[in-house]
């Protein structure tokens, strides 16, 4: 599998560059993330017929109900994660397309991605090993579960919405360490910093968003 990482018209650099000034526009502040968001190939990410949608802001279905996040929202749970300081490892719970992992690969020394869905576990591995992503790890699992084998966790980054926090994901998660994730019923939901400290969690509401429910078990 070889992919051009150049792109042409609307998958062009060019393109990328006008997404990323969008971004900007639209309230995102950390040069170094806005930098990755110009770099990161979104329309590798997505299928053939939908690349040269690949960077306008918004939404892109990967099959089997699953969405690719629009880019402001991957650049927006990307900055909250950073924006304390580096992180070396982080947990996303799911993996989807591959793009946010991708993403946050610029930032870590490891990702570790949970994908519950088979086929699409497949499919991003293939992608991220041909787009020569080494600092990627993915586990085909029940992201409510987390990865404990590799707990805790600098960062936890869960990219689908659930009325409470999950307890495993607080729990994976280092003092001093940061989780981003939608939280709330469809139609309320509200992206959400969790800062574990020594004495508890401290929380954050970043923004209203809307996100795929998380579902237990695997498929």
């Amino acid at each position: 599998m070889t992919f051009d990482l150049r792109g042409i018209g609307l998958t062009s650099q060019r393109a990328r560059n006008r997404l990323a000034n969008r971004l900007r526009e639209m309230g995102i502040q950390s040069a170094e993330v806005l930098e990755v968001m110009r770099m990161v190939p979104r329309h590798l990410f997505v299928d053939e017929a939908l690349a040269s949608r690949a960077y306008e802001n918004t939404a892109l279905p990967i099959g089997y109900g699953q969405t690719i996040s629009q880019p402001y929202t991957v650049a927006r749970m990307t900055e909250a994660i950073i924006r304390a300081g580096p992180v070396d490892t982080v947990l996303e719970v799911g993996g989807g397309s591959g793009y946010q992992a991708a993403v946050l690969a610029n930032f870590a020394r490891r990702v570790y991605s949970v994908e519950r869905i088979a086929v699409l576990v497949t499919r991003l591995r293939r992608r991220l090993d041909a787009l020569g992503y080494r600092n990627i790890l993915v586990r085909h699992g029940d992201g409510s579960v987390g990865w404990p084998e590799y707990a805790p966790y600098d960062a936890i980054l869960i990219a689908a919405a659930s009325a409470v926090i999950p307890v495993a994901a607080l729990e994976q998660l280092r003092v001093g360490g940061r989780l981003v994730m939608p939280v709330g019923e469809p139609g309320r939901q509200q992206l959400l910093l969790v800062t574990r400290r020594e004495e508890g969690f401290d929380e954050e509401p970043l923004e209203p968003v809307s996100f795929v429910p998380m579902l237990e078990g695997v498929a």
